[in-house]
């Protein structure tokens, strides 16, 4: 029992999910001694979902390993690919399947109680009744501990996070896209420990305030709800996307270079402009986004992408521009780099009065 309670206070001891999911299946692989143990979850749009592996590990695994974030989805696993996962995900229920080795598979449940994952365990035997119930019991667990997080770290209305959480979480991201490998703590994912670049876009809906002033802002409410959906249908799952109030959302994610990050935008925006959003119509959005500087500072790169957002805004809207791409054709001044070579070049300081 004190195992359990040990492997429970671990994994509600973290508030990055990633880990949390990585916790998940180390706790099982120490309790269970199981063959190996995963999470999967569903990915992609509607009637073409793919499997995507949040955690895995094996009996001899040190960490978990995951799919890469680069991994395009068209190269995942299908749902069908998989019958008993899928057929986990419409029962919502757990069921075992006998063998040499045996599987156990369990439903994830979503907070709107969508199943949206699958925990899957092979052993070399089946399951007891016992070990049934403890696996359901730390889940019920892992569900509540995720459902405390989305509470105060989500947007009440489009379920996005929230503004409150993002110096945390782009601290978190900009350390791990900067990080030498060796010095990634155990249990880091696989795609942790891929180099990186990691981008920061602001976007904001044109002309909202007409849609307010015109339909009311129950209709303005539904307007940034839809678009919350897109988003999260647009982005990939780990991305990180918030809603920082009114009609301005932010994205945090991990791209190779500029040209696939104004891709994932331009998804976004073609995706808002061909959605006939009911009462409404049609919405643009615009959006600005920046490459994250070492030594950044989450005001410093919001200001950026800001800044493009804005100059997108006041030159036509409906578009995407890349800062450092204004900087570098003379439509914006980099006013931060102009500040630090201010710095760096200014007159010493003076000797202290004797």
């Amino acid at each position: 029992m004190s195992r359990v309670v040990e492997h429970l206070a671990e994994l509600t001891g973290f508030r990055d999910r990633d880990l949390l999911d990585v916790t998940l299946v180390g706790a099982l692989k120490d309790l269970l001694r199981p063959i190996g143990a995963a999470i999967y979850r569903r990915v992609g749009e509607p009637d073409a979902e793919r499997w995507l592996t949040r955690a895995r590990v094996g009996p001899g695994d040190k960490v978990a390993t995951a799919d890469s974030v680069w991994a395009d989805i068209e190269s995942l696993p299908s749902l069908g690919d998989e019958p008993a996962r899928l057929a986990c995900l419409r029962r919502q229920e757990a069921f075992l399947v006998p063998g040499a080795p045996a599987a156990a598979y369990f439903p994830l449940v979503d907070d709107d109680d969508v199943p949206g994952g699958v925990l899957e365990i092979h052993s070399e035997a089946a399951l007891t009744p016992d070990d049934v119930r403890l696996v359901s019991s730390i889940l019920r667990v892992y569900r509540n501990f995720k459902a405390l997080l989305d509470y105060s770290e989500r947007d009440t209305l489009t379920g996005l996070l929230n503004r409150k959480t993002f110096d945390g979480s782009f601290l978190r991201i900009a350390a791990r896209g900067l990080e030498p490998i060796q010095d990634l703590p155990e249990g880091a994912l696989d795609h942790q420990r891929q180099a990186g670049r990691t981008w920061l876009g602001v976007i904001d809906i044109d002309h909202f305030k007409s849609v307010n002033d015109r339909h009311g802002h129950l209709i303005g409410d539904e307007v940034l709800l839809l678009l919350a959906r897109l988003m999260r249908c647009t982005f990939r799952c780990d991305d990180h996307l918030y809603r920082f109030g009114g009609e301005e959302f932010v994205v945090l994610m991990r791209c190779r270079n500029a040209t696939d990050a104004t891709a994932a935008f331009e998804r976004l925006r073609r995706s808002a402009s061909e959605y006939p959003f009911p009462q409404v119509g049609r919405i643009t959005v615009s959006a600005g986004f920046t490459e994250l500087r070492p030594g950044d500072t989450p005001g410093a790169a919001f200001e950026r992408a800001d800044n493009a957002m804005y100059y997108a805004k006041q030159h036509g809207r409906d578009q995407v521009l890349d800062y450092a791409t204004l900087v570098a054709d003379g439509r914006l001044v980099d006013t931060q780099r102009a500040s630090e070579v201010e710095l760096f070049l200014g007159d010493p300081p003076s000797s202290p009065p004797a």
